[in-house]
């Protein structure tokens, strides 16, 4: 009887050894201990451009700076809302239909819906690319979040860019800017521009759009009532910058970016944030929430607070503007050639 106890015993033992060298993976499967822990990720990108595809690009960067590298211990599902709202949502459903264990969401509309649709699932969120998080009502006045998410702010320098605008167009007198009216983050920053336009001797002309498909009439008329455009990180319009840029190119009126892609393809100038270095930053943030060293509810939202001066030399020849010696020896990066 003594011996049948003792093995009894041994066998509980065994066991007990054997289930506390594994853990317990979100998928349902195990792995022993000391390896990393699988984790899945959904991105939901609200549109596809330059700016928005370079937070993704860093996103990952800093997710694998942090040891967690697709293909290895990360599985990444990736959509596009391709600009449209409903399309996001339902995105966003899916994520929490699939329990993934984060959703990074790329722009203030997707990150919105994300929000809605994660806070009731216990599946944080973490945003990159949100201009005003607590116009976007994801963060609270003092920057704290309002639940289980927190982010980055690509907030625009707009009293630096009206400067350099200044600079390069001392006698431009109207200053035209396209934008959504259903983006929080647009709004936002036509409320700065409107305060601040007139300190750098500029009349603001703003034209509000509701599609992708009013981005053609608007520019056309935009564009026959003032001197120069300046765009904002306004998705539905910056995923339409070629359609602008063109348009504005047979008027021979200068169009002002807000990062460094949009001065690839035909702006004149941005005073903008580097957008890689952004996602970067974010994948840090959410490398820290997936390893439990912080909870996403308890992390301030960030950003980056050092604008950096791209201009496109052969646009500004193109259009006959001379860059002023002291901006173009500021600029972090300078383009000879248009990126089509």
């Amino acid at each position: 009887m003594k011996n049948k106890v003792l093995a009894g015993l041994l066998a509980v033992v065994m066991t007990m050894a054997m289930t506390a060298g594994c853990a317990q993976n979100s998928d349902g499967s195990s792995s022993k201990s000391g390896e990393k822990k699988a984790y899945k990720i959904g991105i939901s990108q609200f549109a596809e451009h330059g700016s928005l595809d370079n937070c993704r690009k860093g996103f990952l960067e800093g997710l694998e700076e942090a040891g967690i590298k697709e293909g290895e211990n990360l599985t990444v599902d990736l959509k596009n809302a391709a600009a449209d709202m409903g399309t996001a949502g339902q995105i966003s459903g899916s994520f929490v239909s699939d329990k993934v264990d984060m959703i990074c969401a790329i722009a203030t509309p997707t990150a919105q819906s994300a929000y809605n649709a994660a806070m009731d699932a216990g599946i944080p969120v973490v945003y990159t690319a949100v201009t005003d998080p607590v116009s976007a009502e994801l963060a609270k006045e003092d920057g704290t979040p309002v639940g289980e998410v927190t982010g980055t702010s690509d907030k625009l320098p707009v009293e630096a860019q009206l400067k350099m605008m200044r600079q390069l167009l001392p006698d431009a007198k109207k200053l035209g800017i396209m934008y959504t009216t259903s983006e929080a983050n647009s709004v936002s920053t036509i409320k700065e521009y409107d305060s601040l336009a007139g300190k750098y001797g500029f009349e603001l002309v703003e034209k509000g759009i509701t599609a992708t498909a009013d981005v053609a009439l608007a520019a056309d008329d935009l564009l026959g009532k003032v001197d120069c455009i300046t765009n904002l990180t306004d998705n539905t319009v910056v995923a339409s910058l070629p359609t602008i840029l063109e348009k504005a190119d047979e008027k021979k009126i200068p169009v002002f970016g807000s990062e460094i892609e949009q001065v690839k393809i035909g702006c004149l100038a941005a005073e903008g944030i580097d957008y890689i270095a952004l996602g970067r930053q974010t994948g840090k943030m959410a490398a820290q929430v997936l390893k439990g060293e912080k909870v996403a509810s308890e992390m301030n939202f960030e950003l980056i607070t050092e604008p950096g001066f791209y201009v496109n030399n052969k646009v500004a020849a193109e259009l006959g503007v001379t860059v002023p010696q002291e901006l173009a020896d500021s600029a972090v990066e300078s383009f000879d050639e248009i990126v089509k």
